[in-house]
């Protein structure tokens, strides 16, 4: 992964969040993708904030963009590895997020763990 790939994969990403679209940001993630998140825990109730396969995925982030209408993500910064980006970003209420991705062969994410300021 170079600079240039994940900036453009993060700015891809936040736009399909910010324009609220569900089936471009599900384009970005693989079949059996596995996020960890304390977000996930509270607004599904699953006590390891873990949601594994696409379809639970899209529900998730289908509750989250229902739970949150003025959702709004400003990227902040892009960091870059071997086959893994962190995308450091603010919401609408000023929170700060960075979410460690790990990509698959295709380019797509396969897993998330996702970690928010106090």
């Amino acid at each position: 992964m170079t600079k240039d790939e994940a900036w453009d994969l993060a700015s891809h990403w936040a736009a399909a969040w910010n324009g609220h679209d569900l089936d471009q940001i599900m384009s970005h993630y693989e079949d059996e993708v596995e996020l960890i998140s304390p977000v996930a825990a509270q607004l599904l109730g699953a006590p390891d904030g873990k949601v594994a396969g696409k379809a639970n995925l899209r529900t998730y982030f289908k509750r989250g963009l229902d739970a949150y209408p003025e959702l709004h993500f400003h990227l902040e910064d892009v960091l870059w590895g071997f086959n893994s980006v962190v995308l450091y970003y603010t919401n609408q209420k000023g929170s700060r997020t960075a979410e460690f991705m790990e990509l698959s062969a295709s380019g797509k994410v396969a897993r998330v763990v996702a970690n928010y300021s106090a």
